[in-house]
């Protein structure tokens, strides 16, 4: 049976229910590699480091940011650092790791298992935890500023803008905090959770003071970012079917935004683009995927539920090329980098598909632990984490 690291797919899992989080084994065996593949692209290994011991067991994809020359990354035992964007050199690293016999987040034993990686804006660096907490740090040199807790893990990318610490928690509930001192401001809950989910959060997208996300039960939702009101929502999946299996109905990967229009997909779903001041939907394709989509040029790529990769015309829908030569690779959300889409697999390997027909042009491989969490990309670097915190900076050379 085939495995989504401890992300369910389809009528044969085991389920552990009420916690949002599923099993599975692998029924089919990736599609190998060809041993004879000859790149017609040259890539070039800018650095490779590490951060702790990234995402470990946990499930969730840690995934690094960029900003203004400076990656930030965290994982799971309580470490969080900076790294020149260019050279990978360490800048500051800091470790909130205290043993003792007691759980986590206790006053006298604190221990921040940060997840889903942290967010930077100006001089704040925001992450979550996975016992419901929230740190920011000062982003030069990552001293504390301030503590906060929320009703559940932290499993998603913090976005800090407006003022606001936004944050996503793993029960449905969104909150606006005080970018200057972490009080809350505000909450949006979506009332009503599946009670099967798959293991992972859509990172928040913010744009023209509206937060767009994708919701367990397959919707795309807007509230406004000042005070949390819901303003819409869009429906990605139906959640229809004969089992709880076949009705699951996830947005678990994150929204794009090109120009006005947003995109969004849902597992057992469908591709949907959607105009943003309105929430009134343009097409949709039907399309099941559990990743993150992006948008170069006049097109859309994901990656389906048996890690096709595909380019949809942005303006109709409609299918440009499809490439299935990685299948049951179980791999990342798609990165445009230039031209170039990039994403990463179950073993290690990096994989860069040519954006206008999908064939697979360069290949390079970071470790042999799997990569979860989409690629990043910055001017003309990509930045890719596997799940034990291994970080690579990569450009294509002309």
């Amino acid at each position: 049976m085939k495995r989504l690291w401890a992300i369910a797919l389809t009528s044969s899992l085991v389920v552990l229910a009420g916690c949002h989080s599923f099993k599975k084994e692998n029924v089919e065996p990736p599609t190998p590699l060809d041993k004879k593949f000859e790149p017609t692209i040259k890539v070039e290994r800018l650095w490779k480091s590490s951060i702790g011991d990234g995402a470990a067991e946990s499930g969730v994809r840690m995934r690094p940011t960029v900003v203004n020359g400076v990656v930030y990354a965290a994982s799971t035992d309580g470490k969080i650092a900076a790294f020149d964007a260019n050279t990978g050199k360490t800048i500051w690293s800091k470790s909130t790791r205290q043993h003792g016999w007691f759980g986590w987040g206790d006053s006298k034993r604190e221990d921040a298992r940060f997840s889903g990686g942290p967010g930077a804006a100006d001089d704040l660096v925001a992450v979550g935890t996975l016992d419901g907490h929230v740190y920011a740090m000062n982003a030069k040199d990552g001293e504390r500023r301030w503590a906060a807790e929320v009703s559940s893990e932290v499993i998603t990318t913090p976005a800090i803008v407006g003022g606001l610490v936004v944050v996503r928690c793993n029960d449905g509930r969104v909150y606006g905090l005080d970018a200057g001192t972490g009080e809350r401001r505000w909450v949006f809950d979506q009332a009503q959770i599946p009670a099967l989910s798959l293991r992972g959060n859509g990172r928040l997208l913010i744009a023209n003071g509206v937060v767009f996300m994708g919701s367990d039960a397959g919707k795309l939702v807007a509230v406004r970012l000042d005070n949390g009101e819901k303003l819409w929502e869009q429906t990605l999946a139906s959640g229809e079917g004969r089992t709880e299996i076949d009705r699951l109905s996830d947005a678990d990967g994150a929204i794009v935004l090109d120009g006005t229009t947003l995109f969004g997909a849902a597992y057992h779903g469908q591709l949907t683009a959607v105009d943003g001041p309105s929430g009134r939907p343009l097409w949709n394709h039907g399309f099941s995927s559990y990743t993150s989509l992006d948008v170069h040029g006049n097109a859309v790529f994901g990656v389906d539920d048996v890690s096709q990769v595909y380019a949809f015309d942005k303006s109709s829908g409609a299918n440009i090329w499809k490439q299935d030569g990685l299948k049951y690779r179980w791999l990342t959300g798609p990165a445009a980098q230039g031209d170039y889409i990039v994403v990463g697999d179950l073993d290690g390997h990096i994989h860069w598909l040519n954006g206008a027909d999908g064939k697979i042009v360069g290949r390079e491989r970071l470790s042999k632990k799997a990569i979860r969490a989409q690629p990043v990309v910055s001017g003309d670097t990509v930045y890719v984490e596997d799940v034990e915190g291994h970080i690579g900076a990569y450009r294509i050379s002309r």
